[in-house]
């Protein structure tokens, strides 16, 4: 088992906490780099739709997973992003400005959002969010004259000068943008939970009276989780519609917000690793079933609801037998390979995290 001995405070602090880590990260990285060259361009393809699904992911587990904020109508977001990247693309606008675009106008959708989060929490912010979602698709699917109404509207290539002067055709260059993003955003979460403001989100979650106690703004801080949630959900929804080349609003209805909602879940709450174990499930999942399905038989293989069937009893499955999801399973069986024979089965044991104060209101 590895023993860590700190003796300074930017050790405590440091991104990678040991030399293992860093070869690990390392290696991962290189075999990324490497991807356009070792895979195949259809698993490619898969591969990029991990990265955006990740940065989407990243942003719900901001506020699902280190807030305690749940939004089930996370799709709006995506949509927001994705229309503003296609309308300002199709217009001439360089790739970058119209991605920073989405992510500021995601943002402050995403404060118009976090409002009801003020006054709600639990079941009835989640309603909250989830009609906020009918109300996007709905405005989408309305104003014709920018989005095309229902019959969608088609997205330009990534030009990333404008005018056509330094346009990404190819799919691994396209794969490249997807990746640089991911870290990007993958290193801005993970700088931003250890600073206060991400320790204020954290406090939050735990017990807002705790928090409140301690000086923490709770209305500050909510609409702040949601306005970042929100723009990372608008960089993943621009990268989304570059990567179909075509978009409508029925793609990012509620069955899109329940994806999001599973893919945090699954992946496990409350870990940046989780998004993208998350995002993983979610991308190979119907390609496991859709191999399945042959060797099943025909009255279950061809069902037209197999798929969330699946979805619906791995979801319960998490839920009943490891609520900390994929990424709490392998801190489990990698404590146990280290610990091992010496492990308790009691090691990992389910603790409620908030207060005693919370349970009696």
């Amino acid at each position: 088992m590895r023993f860590i001995f700190k003796t300074g405070y930017e050790q405590d602090i440091r991104l990678a906490k040991h030399g293992g880590q860093v070869f690990w990260y390392s290696l991962l990285m290189l075999v990324l780099l490497a991807a356009p060259w070792v895979f195949a361009e259809y698993w490619l393809a898969q591969l990029t739709l991990v990265l955006i699904y990740s940065i989407t992911g990243l942003g719900l587990m901001l506020l699902a997973g280190f807030t305690g904020l749940f939004s089930i109508g996370h799709a709006a977001f995506l949509g927001v992003g994705a229309y503003t990247q296609a309308v300002l693309t199709n217009m001439g606008v360089p790739f970058p400005l119209a991605l920073v675009a989405a992510g500021l106008l995601s943002a402050a959708v995403g404060v118009v959002v976090g409002l009801p989060a003020l006054r709600v929490k639990g079941i009835y912010l989640g309603i909250a969010t989830l009609s906020f979602g009918f109300i996007v698709e709905e405005v989408l699917a309305r104003w014709e004259s920018v989005t095309g109404g229902n019959a969608g509207i088609h997205v330009k290539k990534p030009d990333l000068l404008g005018g056509g002067l330094l346009q990404v055709t190819s799919a691994s260059g396209f794969y490249f943008i997807c990746l640089v993003i991911a870290v990007v955003a993958t290193l801005a979460i993970l700088n931003l939970l250890r600073s206060p403001t991400g320790r204020a989100f954290v406090a939050i979650r735990d017990s807002e009276i705790s928090a409140q106690s301690m000086g923490i703004h709770l209305a500050r801080y909510k609409t702040l989780s949601f306005a970042l949630s929100a723009a990372l959900a608008g960089l993943g929804g621009a990268l989304y519609a570059h990567n179909l080349s075509f978009i409508s609003p029925d793609q990012f209805n509620i069955l899109q917000s329940i994806d999001l909602l599973l893919m945090v879940v699954i992946g496990g709450l409350g870990s940046v690793h989780g998004a993208f174990l998350g995002a993983i499930f979610l991308i190979t999942m119907p390609q496991v079933i859709a191999m399945v399905k042959d060797y099943l038989p025909p009255v279950i293989g061809q069902a037209p609801g197999l798929q969330g069937l699946v979805y619906g009893a791995v979801l319960i499955a998490f839920v009943m037998f490891e609520p900390l999801g994929i990424y709490g399973r392998w801190l489990k069986v990698r404590t146990y390979l280290q610990l091992f024979p010496f492990y308790r089965k009691g090691l990992f044991k389910r603790q409620k995290s908030f207060q005693k104060s919370d349970r009696l209101k």
